[in-house]
């Protein structure tokens, strides 16, 4: 008897895990914008951290991103060329997103918010700015990626 119950508990917990990791992929296929906004975390969170990947991995091919700071949209390799170059300027130490609002319709995504960042220059000061974006993410078979952008700081 004692033999049964010590199987009976492991497979107890296997099938609770496996249960759990169903309802978890449910819940983020009847939420997608849970997914949209991971992404836009991602996104901020790998420029912080430095990570020189940030784009290649985020943005689909055909990306289209138009910055306030910007005199036109850019495409993905113009982002990534703009993206080295602040790097040599300095480095972003913190930031903090606000979202406002996120639609998602079929394999398209649009995420609203607001956003203050503080960014270190290699003099060592310290510039806290405030803005907003609006992103626009597409469904491709390698998860939720940026298709177009616009916003920036409230200052330009």
């Amino acid at each position: 008897m004692q033999k049964g119950k010590a199987l009976t508990l492991p497979f107890m917990a296997a099938m609770l895990l496996t249960i759990g990791v169903a309802y978890a992929q449910e819940e983020n296929e009847a939420h997608p914008e849970v997914d949209v906004w991971a992404v836009v975390e991602r996104q901020w969170n790998a420029d912080e951290k430095g990570d020189k990947k940030w784009v290649d991995k985020l943005l689909a091919d055909d990306f289209m991103g138009w910055g306030t700071n910007s005199p036109a949209p850019r495409s993905k390799e113009s982002t990534k060329m703009w993206d080295r170059f602040n790097d040599t300027q300095g480095r972003s130490v913190a930031h903090e997103l606000y979202p406002l609002a996120i639609v998602v319709r079929g394999d398209v995504a649009v995420a609203h918010y607001l956003y203050t960042t503080a960014f270190e220059g290699k003099d060592g000061d310290v510039e806290v700015t405030n803005g907003r974006y609006s992103d626009v993410l597409v469904l491709t078979d390698d998860g939720w990626k940026f298709l177009a952008w616009h916003g920036g700081d409230d200052e330009d």
